[in-house]
């Protein structure tokens, strides 16, 4: 399978949705969206959402909210 990358968006002004956490993610957890959704990217390669949620969760310390609008964005932003 070749390499496949979600790139966090430009600016969030005026996003709604799931990127509308990223600058919260950034300021709460102190590392670029790009590298949490390049971390979800290669997890969800044989995992399922709630799967890769709950290990953002138990590993990193990230909160529900957070965990799943950055994984609910890769999903939504992955090549079919």
């Amino acid at each position: 399978m070749p390499e496949q990358r979600v790139l966090a968006p430009a600016t969030t002004d005026g996003v709604k949705g799931p990127a509308s956490y990223f600058p919260s993610i950034e300021r709460t957890y102190g590392r670029p969206v790009q590298e949490w959704l390049d971390l979800i990217v290669e997890r969800l390669d044989g995992q399922r959402h709630m799967e890769v949620v709950s290990w953002l969760k138990s590993e990193h310390g990230l909160g529900h909210g957070h965990a799943n609008a950055l994984v609910g964005y890769v999903r939504a932003h992955l090549p079919q």
